[in-house]
This record gives structure tokens, C-alpha cells and sequence, in this order.
């Protein structure tokens, strides 16, 4: 008994997939074994809108004029006062975010000497030395991105091993 119910069931089961199955074309056989179906039944019909006709003048045989129509939905004023906001602020921005790369953090005597190892083996970076009570730091370059410091950082890494890419801002000038 427990049998037969197992076998009406199964078989139920698949007469109900059997009518869920979709009545779209699907082809594997015809397309060398690649799976494909026709979906063009799903697709929305969309009819092309009427055609709108503006009046037109013509004046001895030059070119018609359209009539100008002013859009609906322009936010031309708005953005102009956004716009204007954003340039205000820039324009009054004296820094930008970016990083640097410190080389040395320690005593004044040891970060001289630092920033002469970098002169002759790195000539072509800037170097500073900043100091903020009590420690004194030497810093190489100004970079907007962090992408545009790492092939300096890697090349400065080879002398350096202690150096890091910091964050910092940058004076603009």
C-alpha cells in the first residue's frame, strides 16, 4: 500500500510539471547541442507614437523655422545653483586630501642625515622635514591619489624599509 502511494505521488508530480512546461520553442539538437529559446512572445509590443508636426513658416524659399518649445521638465536653474555652490567652496578650499610618504620619525640629527641619504639616491623627489614637537619627521612628495604615490613609495621602500604612505593634506597654492 505504502508502495502505490509512492508511485502517485511521483506520478502526480510529473504530470504537474508536465503541464507547467512552457509551449515556447526551445531547440538543443538543431544549434549542434547549444541550448536556445525563443523569447520574442515575452517581449512588450511597443507601437511607434504618432508623429507631431510643428508649424512652419517659409519666407522667400529659406529655410523653415521651427517654432522653440520650451522643455517641461529642465532643472537648468536648479543645477545652476548647485554648480555655483560647489565652485564657491572650491574656490575657498586652501587644502586637498592626498598622501606623502614618511621615510624617517625621530631625532632632528638622524633625520638630516636621512634627508641627505635621500638627495643622493632619490634626487629627483622633494624632501621636507616637519617638525612637531618632539619629533621630527622627513616626508617625500605630495600625491593627490594613492595610486599616483605607490611607484615612488616602492622605489623609496628599497632604501627605506621603515617608510609608510600617510595620509596628509595638501596645501594648494
Amino acid at each position: 500500500m505504502e508502495g502505490l502511494k509512492q508511485i502517485l505521488y511521483i506520478l502526480s508530480t510529473i504530470a504537474l510539471l508536465e503541464s507547467c512546461a512552457s509551449t515556447q520553442k526551445t531547440s538543443t539538437a538543431s544549434q549542434g547541442g547549444k541550448y536556445s529559446e525563443d523569447l520574442s512572445v515575452l517581449r512588450p509590443k511597443v507601437e511607434a507614437p504618432a508623429e507631431t508636426t510643428t508649424t512652419t513658416t517659409q519666407t522667400d524659399n529659406t529655410k523653415p523655422t521651427t517654432q522653440f518649445v520650451e522643455p517641461k521638465l529642465a532643472v537648468t536653474q536648479k543645477l545652476d545653483g548647485v554648480l555655483d555652490s560647489i565652485n564657491h567652496i572650491n574656490l575657498n578650499r586652501r587644502f586637498v586630501e592626498g598622501y606623502t610618504i614618511q621615510v624617517y620619525s625621530g631625532r632632528r640629527e638622524e633625520a638630516l642625515s636621512v634627508k641627505k641619504q635621500i638627495a643622493t639616491s632619490l634626487p629627483r623627489l622633494n624632501t621636507e622635514i616637519q617638525f612637531t614637537e618632539p619629533i621630527f619627521r622627513v616626508k617625500v612628495g605630495k600625491y593627490y591619489s594613492r595610486m599616483d604615490a605607490q611607484e615612488d613609495y616602492a622605489s623609496v621602500k628599497r632604501y627605506f624599509p621603515a617608510a609608510i604612505l600617510i595620509p596628509e593634506k595638501i596645501v594648494i597654492q
